[in-house]
């Protein structure tokens, strides 16, 4: 079982860029900066930049350039708005990119039946100010403004997890473009079926490795009564997530429930203009009626008093609420701040829930052994969480005690029955600890890339060696 595309195919990277130009004229760029900046990444892997950047406007115009590609085997790498955090947007071998970005129609919603049918390029916040004045909303939030074909091509996720679902849970079907150019559906716009191999979920998560996703039917949800946020302190990392573990267990239906260590708290102080206990704290969203959020408050509040939370406190205005969340999605650049000047490679896996507090606490002890700055904060109601290293590019023994933690981090991940990836994907930077993880299972996902992408020109040098 082989693969083909292992080479860099210069005569039919310049034949297929020929052929681009002809079709869409100035929808084809070659400049050096665009196309650094399609193959840029915001981790420590190397830019690896494609040879064309080409913007297509339907389903159509994908086949066209996805079958000029498999005529003379060329690299076709799908981009979304290049938010994901492990190489997925590279192009090792050249080739061309397919930014989706003005593929960005809601093409229709169907309110009475919960879902919506949108274009790629469309992004989550788009979608939900279109959604807004019909009661509507997209719950996925994993923090960046990310483009919904590439929340559906990573699986992604976010702090709504714990009470949603991730990605997988809330796509019903996809039109997708084939390694061939032909253009298929996965399925038809209903909640279930039992119709056949479940192609959907097979295309959602496979990172543009076996398909180009060029629409999503998605599922919806009715904005809640009532959401009320709130925050409590801990005196440890080990204490928050006690008390995110017993919320989960006694079945509180919590919409999110979030920890950042004291690291993340002072970056977040320090950047949002807070004044939060520098402590772990639990961030918390409740949804439902103004009854149901007032008793899941409550409960939730006597669970943090057993472990020795304190200062909780709840907020029921959208300006509060607002800035609290705000302050948690400008986390990534908060940490940037407590080191100026150095690179951040964040980086997740996801444990049991009955793991969580274990490994948290073992992460902070093994950064703090290699002396590593490392804060941790993530969506520990699923028993996912992240860490941001900050590191000095230039020098080579931290890049190697960085090389040690993540390695260390993940395979522990492993061996606790977890994931060396809760929400960022394999892209090219965990190839090294998927079959650790799955074992032969990656023999069957080859067997299947084989299959549908015998050529090997759908994002080559992802997920599989």
């Amino acid at each position: 079982m082989t693969m083909q595309t292992s080479a860099r195919n210069a005569a039919g990277i310049e034949t297929v860029l020929g052929i681009l130009r002809q079709q869409f004229g100035d929808r084809l760029q070659t400049g050096q900066a665009i196309r650094e900046q399609h193959g840029h990444t915001t981790t420590w892997i190397a830019t690896e930049a494609p040879d064309g950047v080409v913007f297509p406007h339907s389903t159509e115009e994908v086949a066209q350039i996805v079958t000029a590609c498999a005529t003379h085997q060329v690299p076709v790498i799908a981009f979304g708005i290049g938010s994901s955090l492990e190489g997925h947007v590279n192009a090792p071998l050249g080739g061309i990119c397919i930014d989706t970005s003005q593929m960005d129609q809601i093409v229709a919603v169907h309110g009475e039946d919960l879902d919506a049918v949108v274009q790629p390029g469309v992004t989550r916040e788009a979608l939900n100010t279109h959604l807004r004045d019909q009661g509507l909303f997209f719950p996925i939030d994993p923090g960046a403004n990310a483009s919904l074909g590439g929340m559906a091509a990573t699986r992604a996720s976010g702090t709504n997890a714990v009470r949603y679902g991730t990605m997988k849970d809330n796509v019903l079907a996809l039109k997708a473009v084939m390694a061939d150019g032909s253009v298929i559906h996965t399925a038809q716009r209903v909640k279930k079926t039992s119709a056949g191999y479940d192609l959907t979920r097979l295309l959602v998560g496979s990172e543009g490795t076996l398909g180009i996703i060029t629409e999503i039917t998605l599922r919806l949800q009715g904005i809640p009564e009532a959401m009320r946020a709130a925050r409590c302190s801990f005196p440890s990392v080990d204490a928050a997530c006690q008390a995110a573990m017993a919320t989960v267990q006694y079945g509180i239906p919590v919409a999110r429930i979030e920890l950042l260590d004291a690291l993340s708290v002072q970056a977040v102080n320090a950047y949002s203009k807070l004044d939060l206990p520098v402590e772990p704290l639990l961030l918390l969203e409740f949804h439902g009626s103004e009854a149901s959020v007032e008793e899941q408050a409550e409960m939730f509040g006597q669970i943090a008093q057993d472990v020795g939370g304190s200062g909780f406190a709840t907020a029921g205005s959208l300006e509060e609420r607002n800035k609290l969340w705000q302050a948690r999605h400008d986390l990534y650049w908060a940490e940037l701040q407590l080191r100026p000047g150095a690179k951040g490679l964040s980086t997740d896996v996801c444990v049991p829930v009955s793991r969580l507090a274990e490994i948290v606490t073992a992460t902070t002890a093994k950064a703090d052994a290699l002396n590593l700055l490392a804060p941790v904060a993530g969506h520990v109601g699923d028993g996912n969480f992240h860490c941001l290293v900050l590191m000095d590019m230039d020098d080579s023994d931290e890049l190697e005690r960085v090389r040690e933690f993540v390695s260390w981090l993940s395979e522990t991940a492993i061996e606790m029955e977890g994931t060396c990836t809760g929400e960022h994907g394999i892209g090219q930077g965990k190839r090294a600890y998927l079959r650790k993880e799955l074992g032969g299972a990656v023999d069957v996902m080859a067997a299947v890339k084989v299959a549908l992408d015998p050529q090997n020109i759908l994002n080559p040098g992802k997920i599989l060696p």
